[in-house]
């Protein structure tokens, strides 16, 4: 061997040398995804004379992210199925129909049988006296290998500080939601009140609430906002601050569903929209005013009359300002009663043959004559028990909220 060749060899693995330790220093440097992509460029480039290159990588897709000496612009060229699952250094054969023609040799980069990376290469076989062609290939598959895991190692960072964040914010989403429910419920011989929820996911757009506003009066409410997750309980939120704020000013139920119904159109910008039913009871003069706003039914059960739905109130709030119409339901001479109020994941429960649990079911359950000497607890467990029956082996596709209040 000559004089000259062994010089050319040192030469070669001094810049290989170099080029490694830029590349790990810059590693190291923690530098962005960019500045990799432009020292693997250089580096084959200018210091290693490599003549045409095309790097492509997986992310969400396959792209070419280095690209140069060629006569084709690869970043504009989509990556062929047949290179995606290429296993080990391959050579490419002419083909006047393909843009890879331009290319000798392709090389994988591989983790646990699975491509990130291709990379297209051509021209190292013009000067095999500077550069033996297969120590060329070996360190182009080395420095991709490097430059490819430290790019997936930073994505994969990235995506725990992003999973981190999410958790965080659901953690505070799901705090503020539990804000949302009243901590105690009354149980007395006159009043007692239950309620059931059973979330379908973390974070979900139910509400309900109990709030007295005199010694003889008080309100319960029931909601549901479209959508779900961390949008939907800030939203929520929201729209219980407002509900209690309303109520200090005005027992006016009309009022309050007018001022609701711009503030959910204020901040949902017509995206979101809320069904709502709320209702006043007044224990001295035994009656109850209430609106539904778009919101499923309530049952209303006493001796009297048997099971009656409320539906009297308006259309959901959040989609029409001003609304078309309100009508407050007016119930008078109503004592010892039990109303009952649910979300529609309720009666939306599929089972297993794709059938909705439905209105009808909850009705025939309500109109069992010893309904009303049960307890609010035993009624609520009755329903669980009887909605995981139907469904099977089918999930909770949608949150179900429960709320019960019986006047004795």
């Amino acid at each position: 061997m000559s004089e000259l060749t062994l010089k050319n060899k040192y030469e070669i693995k001094e810049l290989e040398l170099n080029a490694l330790l830029e590349v790990t220093e810059a590693i190291n440097s923690n530098v962005p995804e960019e500045s990799l992509y432009k020292i693997y460029n250089f580096t084959l480039r200018s210091n290693l004379s490599i003549r045409k290159l095309a790097l492509f990588v997986l992310d969400e897709k396959w792209n070419c992210k280095v690209n140069f000496g060629t006569t084709t612009n690869f970043f504009a060229v989509e990556l062929p199925d047949y290179f995606k699952t290429l296993n080990g250094i391959s050579s490419l054969k002419p083909n006047e129909n393909s843009e890879f023609s331009e290319f000798d040799i392709v090389i994988p980069v591989a983790h646990k049988r699975n491509n990130l990376a291709i990379a297209f290469v051509g021209g190292i076989y013009a000067d095999e006296s500077r550069y033996e062609s297969e120590d060329a290939l070996r360190f182009i598959q080395a420095l991709s290998n490097i430059i490819i895991v430290a790019i997936e190692n930073k994505k994969l960072a990235r995506k725990q500080l992003e999973q981190e964040a999410l958790r965080k914010e659901l953690e505070i989403a799901s705090d503020v939601q539990q804000f949302l429910f009243p901590e105690r419920l009354p149980y007395t011989d006159r009043l007692k009140l239950e309620a059931s929820y059973l979330p379908h996911d973390r974070i979900g757009g139910d509400y309900y609430d109990y709030v007295p506003i005199n010694k003889n009066q008080f309100l319960i409410c029931v909601a549901d906002v479209s959508g779900k997750g961390i949008p939907a309980a800030l939203m929520m939120s929201n729209f219980q601050a407002s509900l209690r704020t309303l109520l200090r000013q005005t027992p006016n139920l009309t009022d309050i569903i007018e001022a609701l119904n711009y503030q959910v159109l204020e901040n949902a910008k017509g995206e979101k929209f809320i069904t709502f039913f709320a209702a006043i009871y007044d224990l001295h003069l035994k009656t109850m005013v209430y609106v539904n706003a778009g919101h499923n039914p309530p049952f209303l059960i006493d001796r009297k009359n048997g099971l009656r739905f409320l539906e009297e109130g308006s259309t959901v709030l959040g989609a029409l300002h001003p609304l078309p119409f309100i009508n407050e339901g007016f119930i008078t001479d109503l004592d010892d009663f039990l109303l009952f109020c649910y979300t529609d994941g309720l009666t939306e429960t599929l089972n297993e043959a794709g059938a909705e649990y439905g209105q009808d079911s909850l009705v025939r359950y309500f109109q069992q004559k010893d309904v009303l000497d049960r307890d609010l607890k035993t009624i609520h467990q009755d329903l669980i028990v009887a909605l995981d029956c139907f469904k099977g082996r089918n999930s909770y596709h949608d949150d179900i909220t429960m709320l019960s209040c019986r006047v004795e």
